[in-house]
């Protein structure tokens, strides 16, 4: 079998390329950073089967950032027929020299000019032939947004390949520094662009977007927007999904089950299916949800929400890039905390990774959709939702303000604003497809496991007086004073496991699923438990895989244990002073 690398700088293509050449779901995004893990998948090339490997991003060979070092690790140590190095075609006077490295170390490499569709808006060229000749590989030109010269470039791969496996050999690797004035010469004889460019659409629309006093409003407003969408869009299709599935229970299931011991009926109709149908319903607000978070993500919005902050987030400690983890945080906090990599100096690490897990992530979403729909008004809800979302990130500064001193660090910051692109239907369905999947397929594992063992809890010995009312009754005085009523607390304890479980238990409590679920809470709570409710959910313990990843980032299980702590004890504090406060007003 043979093995490709696919090596580049942050924010090249390198994981539109792998989805490309693959067929993958490696997810994409307009800003950098974004791979911090190997992904690999295997294709049949003209008679070769071939694993290729996206490696992160990487800016030299001698770079020190843990994600740089996973792809020098990789490239010292395997055995490869091919590196397939991908460059921004419209920035090669600053990305030639990682080609001259690889170069210099004999490595089998084929490059690909990438964005060749924007160079040539900018009126950028590139001599090819001169490019290939003073560089000693072949050189193609590329879209891997749009598939242009994808056939060419399997062909250059397939050709490069070796009777032999190469191991690059970094004992004498040249730096970038050393390579500068022949990046530059060589830049001067290969490449020809405009010498002032016509301001682009990029620089008109960054007047706004990152404006010292419009920025902001501009980002509260864009997120609005994507919740009222959410709400307009999904609320329909839930409806039908609810109607279907109340049809299949009342005209199918029910009956079936009607015969089995009142155990296996309670067991199937009125634990699985109630607790499980009652989260499935969300999968088309899961899908419609990243559908409109990936056009902000591939548009290139997200790094300039990052550069706009990083004035803020220096004075807490953090820089921009800790501003991008929380918005990658929003997705799923596991896969944020792990791109805390791109972070170089380790004290700035463990600071970003101890604000992640306070990002309002899709599993809390559930949550917080059904609960401002069961308890607010149509033109409410929304608000509600993104008073949740910048909660979480003012809990999160807060955090960083708190403890910056004991975790400082100097490292400057930098990141590259790539200019705004218009994202592709096709990566718009694969993120949203992508996440749907992810959920459906947590529902049928994680989430129908959990709501058995709630039904379990809340059934025996009795119904009267079960393991969940004893839990309950434990709880009691630490809860009730934050307004949250003590026979939630069995769903909180399983959303520790995973948040999705939540909204399952509390069907399963209730022994309602669906709208009926959603009238009963509204009996049983007032908005002000509701939005306490909320507010702990939000900030308390992760997910276990979100702890899994803080553990293994850090590497101690001292600092996890302190991050499970302060997040804790800090949602009992902050909703216990909203909910006081809120009672103390009349509320």
């Amino acid at each position: 079998m043979k093995r490709v690398a696919l090596v580049g700088m942050p924010n090249t293509g390198k994981s539109t390329l792998f989805n490309r050449l693959t067929g993958g779901t490696a997810r994409v995004a307009n800003w950098p950073g974004l791979t911090v893990e190997l992904a690999s998948s295997r294709i049949l090339l003209g008679a070769n089967m071939v694993q290729v490997f996206d490696l992160p991003g990487i800016y030299d060979l001698t770079g020190g950032a843990e994600d740089e070092q996973v792809a020098q690790r990789f490239l010292s140590e395997a055995k490869l027929d091919a590196v397939l190095l991908i460059l921004n075609a419209c920035q090669l006077e600053r990305q030639l020299a990682l080609a001259l490295q690889l170069k210099a170390l004999g490595a089998p490499l084929l490059i690909a000019l990438n964005m060749v569709d924007e160079a040539k808006r900018a009126g950028i060229t590139v001599d090819v032939a001169a490019l290939s000749e003073a560089l000693n590989a072949p050189v193609q030109l590329i879209s891997a947004k749009y598939g242009q010269g994808m056939a060419e470039c399997k062909a250059l791969l397939t050709g490069i390949f070796s009777n032999e496996s190469h191991q690059i050999d970094f004992s004498n690797i040249p730096s970038a520094s050393t390579l500068h004035q022949t990046e530059k010469q060589l830049f001067q004889r290969s490449v020809h662009q405009p010498p002032i460019l016509n301001q682009s659409a990029t620089d008109k629309l960054d007047r706004f977007v990152l404006h010292p006093w419009l920025g902001f409003p501009l980002f509260v407003l864009m997120m609005l927007a994507l919740f009222q969408l959410t709400y307009t869009l999904g609320t329909p299709l839930q409806d039908y999904l609810e109607a279907g599935l109340t049809w299949f229970k009342d005209g199918l299931l029910v009956p079936a089950t009607a015969n089995l011991p009142q155990f296996w009926q309670g067991l199937i109709v009125s634990g699985l299916f109630d607790g499980v149908t009652t989260v499935l319903t969300f999968a088309p607000i899961i899908f419609l949800f990243f559908c409109l978070m990936a056009v902000i993500e591939d548009s290139g919005y997200f790094a300039r929400a990052a550069f706009m902050m990083d004035g803020l987030m220096s004075r807490l400690g953090l820089d921009g890039r800790g501003f991008v983890m929380l918005m990658m945080g929003f997705g799923c906090n596991v896969p944020a905390i792990m791109g805390t990599r791109v972070i170089r100096d380790h004290k700035a690490r463990l600071l970003t990774m101890l604000t992640i897990p306070f990002s309002l992530c899709s599993a809390r979403l559930q949550i917080f959709l059904f609960l401002s729909g069961a308890l607010f008004s149509p033109t409410q809800a929304p608000w509600v939702v993104l008073s949740l979302y910048l909660a979480s990130i003012l809990i999160a500064m807060l955090t960083a303000l708190l403890f910056k001193s004991k975790f400082k660090s100097s490292e400057p910051f930098a990141l590259e604003l790539p200019p705004y692109r218009l994202p592709l239907l096709s990566h718009i369905w694969r993120r949203g497809w992508g996440e749907a999947r992810d959920f459906l397929r947590l529902a049928t594992t994680m989430i129908v496991l959990g709501v058995v063992l709630v039904w379990l809890l809340t059934n025996y010995p009795t119904q009267q007086h079960s393991y969940a009312e004893l839990i309950s009754n434990l709880l009691a005085p630490v809860l009730s004073p934050i307004g949250i009523e003590s026979t939630l607390s069995i769903a909180l304890i399983f959303g520790f496991v995973a948040k999705e479980v939540v909204l399952g238990a509390l069907s399963v409590i209730t022994g309602h699923e669906g709208q009926a679920l959603a009238t009963q809470l509204a009996h049983t709570l007032d908005p002000v438990s509701a939005y306490s409710f909320m507010l702990f959910s939000l900030i308390y313990i992760p997910c276990v895989s979100a702890i899994a990843a803080i553990k293994k980032e850090s590497k101690s299980n001292l600092y996890t244990a302190f991050s499970m702590a302060w997040s804790l004890g800090l949602a009992w504090m902050v909703s216990f002073i909203f909910y006081q406060s809120a009672r103390l007003f009349g509320f």
